[in-house]
């Protein structure tokens, strides 16, 4: 039986119950993360903790209680029997339930905080040979920036890559590619790696974090500057990162090839040095 924690409590999954009027079901009022746990060790957990903050104040919503959430992960990891191999923790705080009004409820309204562990296998193979992706506008609202558990723009746009046979949806907006559906993206144009610069259009990922880290370690050249979509052609290499993804190459978008049709050397660099990093404990 699996279990979760639901507003201080540790509960079978089947009796974890939100009340119909909760404001992350009406209104999508809420924020989440997902983190990776690795052998029982939750890794980069000051970043997610500090997006987490982050979102929880750009929304307005009491961050009271969500002090010892990393204690949590472990906690549901090992009572899930998950410890020895890898998993994901999914955690959403919304800002409780209350009758449904467009204002905020009183102050003194409790947040609902929810975590849930899942076992966890990554697709090493589609990190070695790269996948397909498609582009699509950019729908998403103008706070990107937060990661908020409204995603009606990345579910349709994953929904399109999908029916596409694609892996991911890479989202332009005014002519410039943002990132991906559910991943940060980067490009090597010129010889040069490219990633759109830390905004409200982007979400700042953790794994894009780790990998601006790399880059400057590494010394490769890369710069935060937008990638127009009529310059996605010269791309000679595209990956997307994420907490899930790691580096994934991305071999063909819209029906046409990136490079030689393989993963490039800069990312097979990244991508080989992230994964000593994830996995250095």
């Amino acid at each position: 039986m699996t279990t979760v924690y639901l507003n201080g409590k540790y509960v079978p999954k089947e009796q974890a119950m939100i009340p119909v009027e909760d404001r992350g079901f009406i209104f999508g009022d809420g924020i989440y993360e997902v983190v990776r746990v690795i052998k029982g060790a939750v890794f980069a957990w000051d970043a997610h903790a500090a997006r987490l903050a982050n979102g929880l104040d750009g929304l307005r919503i009491n961050r009271a209680g969500t002090e010892g959430l990393k204690a949590v992960c472990e906690k549901l990891v090992a009572d899930n029997a998950l410890a020895a191999g890898e998993a994901t923790v999914y955690l959403q705080v919304s800002r409780g339930a209350a009758p449904r009004t467009h204002h905020f409820p009183p102050a003194n309204t409790p947040t609902t905080i929810y975590a849930a562990a899942s076992a966890f296998t990554p697709n090493f193979a589609a990190r070695d040979t790269g996948l397909k992706g498609i582009t699509t506008p950019d729908i998403r609202w103008a706070r990107c920036d937060l990661k908020t558990v409204n995603l009606l723009g990345p579910v349709l746009a994953r929904q399109q890559a999908q029916e596409a046979g694609a892996y991911e949806a890479l989202l332009h907006r005014d002519g410039m590619i943002t990132e991906g559906a559910a991943t940060n993206a980067f490009f090597v144009i010129d010889g040069v790696l490219r990633t759109y610069p830390l905004s409200h259009y982007i979400l700042p990922g953790i794994t894009r974090i780790e990998i601006m880290a790399l880059v400057k370690e590494l010394g490769i050249k890369c710069e935060e500057r937008p990638v127009a979509l009529l310059d996605l052609p010269r791309a000679s290499e595209v990956f997307v990162v994420g907490t899930t993804t790691d580096v994934t190459p991305l071999v063909e978008i819209d029906g046409r090839v990136v490079g030689t049709g393989k993963p490039g050397p800069i990312t097979v660099q990244l991508k080989e040095a992230f994964a000593k990093r994830l996995y250095a404990k």
